[in-house]
């Protein structure tokens, strides 16, 4: 499985961007596909993922501002950020977990993307 990330970039502070992320290989028909964001010397933490089925999960940060959308289709994964603050600056990771079972034992597996920066400037 691969993952292509576009549409990082910099932007003034209430500004809006677009990131996408489409994956390739075996991807399978349930799966969760979202973004993390990484801050200098801190741990990735999610910023928002969707399952295929619909359901999404958005940090507390984000509410309100970032939406996560889906093209099941084209496997893609989009994040329109809008009303930017210069706190969201951070590279930005798309990833898409799915699942395979084996007797009795399943298990996940994780994929990333490469990193897109998002620098927010006040």
């Amino acid at each position: 499985v691969q993952l292509q990330a576009s549409g990082g970039g910099w932007v003034q502070a209430g500004g809006s961007l677009r990131l996408s992320c489409a994956a390739s290989g075996s991807i399978f028909s349930f799966n969760v596909m979202g973004w993390y964001r990484q801050f200098p010397g801190k741990e990735r933490e999610l910023v928002a993922d969707g399952t295929s089925g619909g359901s999404t999960n958005y940090a507390d940060s984000v509410k309100g501002r970032f939406t996560i959308s889906r093209d099941n289709a084209k496997n893609t994964v989009y994040l329109q950020m809008n009303d930017l603050k210069p706190e969201d600056t951070a590279v930005y990771y798309c990833s898409i977990r799915q699942w395979t079972n084996k007797g009795w034992d399943r298990y996940e597996h994780n994929y990333w993307g490469q990193g897109t920066l998002v620098t927010v400037s006040s």
